[in-house]
């Protein structure tokens, strides 16, 4: 199935969508590629057409299933919380309205940005797209099931994660339309593992670098374990996307803390998989249920 080496998925001029495999990490509006009608097309390399890029969309066969997000995944991320290492990954999701894609604005509604949105949301995470449905993996068999590795990022909305406003659960927080961009591309685990030994995870707000690890040394569970541990009694379909979790820097620990603004820049950074660059545009005025 993995026969591309770097998947896109764009939009063309006239609305029609397209998937494509990209020369590199980087592929730009204008560019015009052979592309295919559907991720089928593109695997079985039939109906092929050209095409060219008027703005890149999430880089995934489908759009349409939760996200799975993985917390507590970064030794120095639990170092900064001051929170223990648990003995399995912690999971929760996302629902497939906070999809977005490379290059897009993110609108933060005046509901949100009345209630302490933080940077932490932008920090980069390692993503694995799975390739098949599974169920009760074992983490050697996982590596069979992960289609490729792409960027992304997990916005939230601190204020509603707090204990006192949703009991410590992270789900609402995390929800808003536009919180998990993804892309900008697909990148196959054959290529990835090029880089993925050394591979370093940068993330920059308006060009100052907030993240900075080798994903290697400090990421806890690996996205093998990640999925066989998802999977145990549970049926992962294929083509879901997993976020596996982020490194020290997150706004909310900082101190001064740190939270987003109005136009604010934000780029993550994966050796081997490019940049994921948006932008995020406040809605004016305050909105509260408070």
């Amino acid at each position: 199935m993995n026969s591309f080496q770097y998947l896109c998925h764009f939009e063309a001029e006239d609305g029609a969508t397209f998937f494509a495999e990209c020369a590199s990490t980087n592929p730009m509006p204008g560019m015009s590629l052979k592309a295919y009608a559907t991720f089928t097309d593109i695997v079985q390399k039939q109906n092929p057409t050209t095409a060219t890029i008027a703005k890149l969309l999430p880089p995934l066969p489908r759009t349409d299933l939760p996200i799975y997000c993985v917390g507590l995944n970064y030794k120095s991320h639990a170092k900064e919380a001051k929170l223990n290492v648990p003995a399995n990954p912690p999971v929760w999701t996302k629902p497939a309205a906070a999809l977005s894609a490379a290059n897009e604005t993110i609108p933060v509604s005046r509901f949100c940005a009345s209630h302490l949105p933080d940077w932490e949301g932008y920090q980069g995470e390692l993503v694995f797209v799975t390739a098949h449905e599974c169920r009760d993996l074992t983490p050697e068999e996982a590596s069979e099931y992960i289609l490729g590795y792409t960027i992304g990022n997990d916005l939230s909305c601190r204020f509603f994660q707090l204990p006192e406003q949703s009991g410590g659960q992270f789900f609402y927080a995390k929800a808003f339309d536009k919180f998990a961009p993804i892309g900008p591309v697909l990148v196959n685990p054959s290529t990835f593992a090029k880089s993925k030994a050394t591979a370093n995870l940068v993330t920059r707000v308006n060009g100052e670098v907030k993240q900075n690890t080798t994903i290697r040394t400090d990421m806890i569970f690996t996205p093998e374990r990640v999925l066989s541990w998802m999977s145990q009694s549970t049926t992962i379909p294929a083509y879901t996307v997993v976020m596996t979790g982020t490194p020290a820097g997150v706004g909310v620990f900082q101190r001064p803390r740190q939270l987003l603004s109005d136009g604010d820049q934000i780029e993550v950074e994966v050796s081997g998989l490019g940049i994921l660059s948006n932008v995020v545009k406040f809605e004016e005025g305050q909105d509260s249920i408070m």
